[in-house]
């Protein structure tokens, strides 16, 4: 006879049997997509206690140890900051914006906080100190330096990268700032009553929803997936034909216009008429706002409404593939979703958001001086620069000198960081400068973009090195598979000292191939290399191995199927099972370069 637990007993086991704290949210979340079976009893949701067990057993069990056997007793496990869950690693303003790219706040906190452990055995700074980061992104660097009462400076040849770091680590007026929101928002509310939109919103909703509850049912219909019990590439086609009638059929009831007229921008191309007349309607009531601190806030908060509401798959969100303009079966979900018709829900839940984030980390920010700078780190005087914004800081810097660096420069033919913030430099109007940025995508990674990426890094050290104190210390976290730190390191009159390995266990954004990361110092420039490692067991029917290698990089990312039932019919191939498992070793292949 099987032992059953109510959500709350099972959290319970689950807390004491795992050592870390298991909420009834999280068992409520592995029966609802599918991992372990809910079974009803008099209305009460019950699960079956060895199932649970069986469930963490495969997917936690000894993994300290599997992966230190695989790369070595020297992985510090301290940095895998496995305990830690989402809302810790995405802590108040960090979450301000989505990046691709970005490490976490802690992993900043332990190289740059004053603790030691067995694997840091010294202490590189302190409270006073001015810490520098050339790649500064979305600032996270910044942020945590004023939560450890650090000074800090930012680089970014990006005007709207430099945007969302400054707005994270301003000061702001909430009074203002809650009245402009609340004003926006009301506009917007009756804009968006006053279309046809909401009576036709509410009727997709209601129809969907019977829809999905039908030939969906939550969690039955995934855990059927997991065990191969339907197969969802031709059922999910099925559903989503069937549906599509229904949907067209609202569409013309309604008198909705989808497409918008013209097609020749990023806007027009990626968001529906409706979406694209509500982005212009709050654009342009933002653009009135008299404060400049709060109408970057307001900026900021739409441009991540934006990227919700781009006409766009759930699973596609962070490479968008091609647009969609109607219902369609989603895989991520499980069930049959539509495109977003208005950006009222998504702006409404952004907007608090952003007030209670702003507020969290209002009382733990620090009297200390942070600045995202914009400009090329190759050539930049910081010194000039910061003297336009704020006098007292750069007298600071040029009397005390900056006493280090952590930093994370882009990671060769990875992102286009201009890109993945199309549909912002659109609306804003900001200045693109793709062919400035080190490493970008579209580059590639062969020798040529290698070599370029490797004299891009050094220009940027040789030109920050002359604001450091004589005995500084840097921390670059890279993906050097290539071997290009080395070269890198001596081009800048620097060396490789040290490295800790770190293991990678979880990622926010998807990725479709092992990599690692690594954080180098030398020069006194201490270089720490962290090699982040994972891969996947695929199991796919396709005509032959070539194709089974191509469609499995194509359509696979995170341990996720992110096909679509068009591409499954169009390319003849069904992925079935994707398994996580620890990766080897990568194999490194030197390439011979010149140096500069």
């Amino acid at each position: 006879m099987p032992e059953l637990l109510t959500i709350k007993e099972a959290s319970e086991w689950a807390t004491g049997h795992l050592n870390k704290m298991v909420t009834p949210s999280n068992i409520s979340y592995l029966i609802q997509y599918g991992r372990i079976k809910k079974i009803c009893n008099n209305g009460t949701t019950l699960i079956d206690k060895d199932e649970l067990a069986r469930y963490y057993q495969s997917s936690l069990n000894n993994r300290e140890n599997k992966w230190k056997d695989i790369l070595g007793n020297d992985l510090n496990w301290h940095l895998s900051f496995e305990q830690l869950k989402e809302a810790e690693t995405t802590k108040h303003v960090h979450r301000f914006h989505p990046y691709k790219g970005k490490f976490i706040p802690q992993l900043v906190e332990y190289f740059l906080d004053a603790h030691t452990d067995e694997f840091k055995k010294e202490i590189y700074f302190k409270r006073g100190d001015i810490i520098l980061d050339p790649f500064c992104g979305s600032g996270t660097t910044l942020v945590q330096c004023n939560e450890l009462g650090m000074h800090s400076i930012g680089i970014d040849i990006s005007e709207f990268n430099a945007l969302i770091s400054n707005v994270k680590i301003g000061n702001y007026n909430f009074l203002d700032l809650r009245k402009e929101i609340l004003n926006i928002t009301e506009a917007l509310t009756k804009f968006t009553n006053n279309s046809k939109i909401i009576p036709f919103e509410n009727s997709i909703t209601e129809v969907l929803t019977k829809f999905n509850n039908r030939y969906f049912p939550v969690p039955d219909y995934k855990y059927a997936l997991i065990r191969n019990e339907i197969d969802e590439l031709v059922y999910g086609a099925e559903k989503e034909k069937e549906f599509l009638n229904s949907y067209q059929n609202l569409v013309k009831e309604h008198g909705i216009k989808i497409n918008n007229d013209k097609s020749k921008d990023f806007l027009d191309r990626w968001y529906l008429k409706n979406i694209r007349e509500e982005i212009d309607f709050v654009f342009n009531n933002i653009q009135k706002i008299k404060g400049s601190t709060t109408k970057e806030i307001m900026f900021v908060i739409l441009s991540r409404t934006m990227r919700s509401c781009r006409a766009t798959t759930h699973a596609d969100l962070a490479t968008l593939k091609e647009p969609i303009t109607s219902t369609y079966y989603c895989a991520k979900h499980g069930k049959i979703c539509k495109p977003l018709f208005t950006i009222l829900g998504w702006w409404n839940r952004y907007c608090n958001d952003t007030i209670i984030r702003l507020g969290y980390f209002s009382k733990l920010k620090t009297n200390t001086y942070q600045k995202c700078i914009i400009g090329d780190a190759r050539k930049i005087n910081i010194v000039q620069e910061l003297e336009k914004e704020n006098t007292d800081f750069a007298k600071l810097v040029q009397t005390q000198k900056i006493n280090g660096i952590f930093s994370s420069p882009p990671y060769v033919g990875l992102i286009d960081y201009h890109e993945q913030h199309a549909y912002a430099y659109n609306l804003f109007g900001f200045k693109r400068k793709d062919d400035m940025e080190i490493g970008p995508l579209f580059r590639g990674q062969g020798i040529s973009a290698r070599k370029l990426y490797i004299k891009g890094v050094s220009d940027v050290l040789n030109n920050c090195k002359r604001f450091l104190i004589d005995d500084y210390d840097i921390f670059l976290v890279a993906n050097d598979k290539y071997n290009l730190y080395p070269i890198i390191a001596s081009n800048s009159g620097m060396k490789i000292v040290n490295q800790f390995k770190r293991p990678v266990l979880n990622r926010t954004e998807k990725d479709k191939n092992a990599y690692s990361e690594t954080i180098k110092g030398g020069d006194i420039m201490r270089t720490y290399e962290v090699v982040l490692t994972k891969s996947y067991i695929i199991r796919i029917k396709a005509e032959n191995e070539k194709k089974a290698r191509e469609y499995s990089e194509l359509f696979t990312s995170d341990i996720q199927n992110i096909s679509l039932i068009d591409d499954r019919k169009k390319f003849n191939f069904e992925i079935e099972e994707i398994d996580c498992k620890l990766n080897e070793a990568f194999e490194v292949q030197e390439e011979e370069y010149e140096k500069d």
